[in-house]
């Protein structure tokens, strides 16, 4: 758990051949795609991606729209909101997902060398890649996130919900700072941990529509010691155990949260203000879930626009302050300056 993040080797391919007309018209495809799939899969980010550079944003918005197309193919989605519930789940995954996923992963390998299909998603992905040399395994790592929904994981402790935190948004995060033009090992750590709060948040926030298909991402320990079934969660009896439950792993976000802080005044402003402002709004949206209790499930727990204009407003401020402060050096209880990041064992090399 106290283990750095590294930056793993870098893809080795590049896109080939010169820009031609059409794929300048694919990459606009690619753009238009991947703002619509995000204005209409997540209100949150779209607030906060909304204050990056224009070279930022586009980028940004890419890598989302590929981000946002695997989790829809694996989760029989469409933007980000369930079209239906396999009935045909077993123990080897459902509805074909193993083979969607392979699908997938062959895909994003030659989008990464440079071969990308003609799918707008594939050729976005593929100049995110050659533009901000993302690490290949970067994106390998975000795909075994899926492949442990496929696989049906099991989440008996924290620390595996963790692993899986890292995969499906943790390397988003780090795969974000270096969008954002960060390399340091601190900050892209704290990019890191910004993406497994963010997830924790969600978890959080969607346990019963999770759990509508067959999806628990809350630890099973935890669930047995409220005494609360994993396959009754839906049952409105469960509720008033199970917003224990959610008040906890809401309570296990904060130290990452508050670690991602320290890689935000790092940032160019713009970017700063951007990513303090979606720290601000997915905060808000796990303690609503606490403060809700029972009824946080009543209906989707979300920031209002009010709420977003404020919270943002709040981001300039913690964009400046923490870039006031970047240029202090911080001292740990040693006297010593530096400070570990928690990084949850994913049995990969760190």
């Amino acid at each position: 758990m106290t283990q750095r993040a590294v930056v793993p080797s870098q893809c080795t391919g590049q896109p080939t051949g010169q820009r031609t007309e059409q794929g300048e018209v694919q990459r606009f495809k690619a753009g238009v795609g991947g703002a619509q799939a995000m204005a209409a899969g997540s209100s949150s980010f779209t607030a906060a991606v909304r204050l990056l550079d224009a070279s930022t944003r586009e980028s940004t918005v890419m890598l989302y729209a590929w981000c946002r197309h695997c989790d829809d193919t694996i989760d029989g989605q469409h933007l980000g909101h369930r079209t239906h519930a396999c009935a045909d789940v077993d123990a080897a995954g459902s509805c074909d997902d193993i083979e969607k996923l392979g699908l997938l992963e062959h895909a994003t390998k030659m989008a990464c060398e440079g071969r990308p299909s003609m799918d707008p998603v594939f050729i976005g992905l593929a100049e995110v890649v050659q533009r901000h040399q993302l690490p290949t395994e970067l994106l390998q790592e975000h795909l075994a996130g899926f492949r442990m929904d496929v696989e049906q994981i099991r989440y008996q402790s924290l620390e595996d919900t963790l692993v899986y935190c890292h995969r499906v948004a943790g390397v988003v995060g780090l795969m974000m700072g270096r969008v954002m033009g960060a390399r340091g090992e601190a900050v892209l750590a704290g990019a890191r941990d910004l993406g497994i709060a963010f997830q924790l948040s969600n978890i959080a926030r969607d346990v019963i529509d999770d759990a509508a298909v067959g999806r628990v991402y809350l630890p099973a320990a935890w669930l047995e010691e409220a005494g609360v079934a994993p396959e009754s969660l839906h049952v409105p009896e469960s509720r008033e155990a199970l917003a224990t439950v959610a008040a906890r792993l809401v309570d296990a976000a904060e130290p990452y949260y508050a670690s991602a802080l320290r890689g935000i005044g790092a940032l160019p402003l713009r970017n700063a203000w951007s990513v303090a402002t979606a720290r601000d709004i997915y905060r808000a949206i796990g303690r609503k879930v606490k403060q809700r209790g029972a009824r946080a499930w009543d209906v989707r727990t979300r920031t209002s626009s009010f709420e977003k204009g404020r919270l943002t407003a709040r981001g300039a401020g913690v964009a400046l302050a923490t870039r006031a402060l970047s240029f202090w050096p911080k001292k740990d209880s040693a006297g010593s300056t530096g400070g570990g990041s928690r990084t949850p064992d994913t049995g990969r090399p760190q």
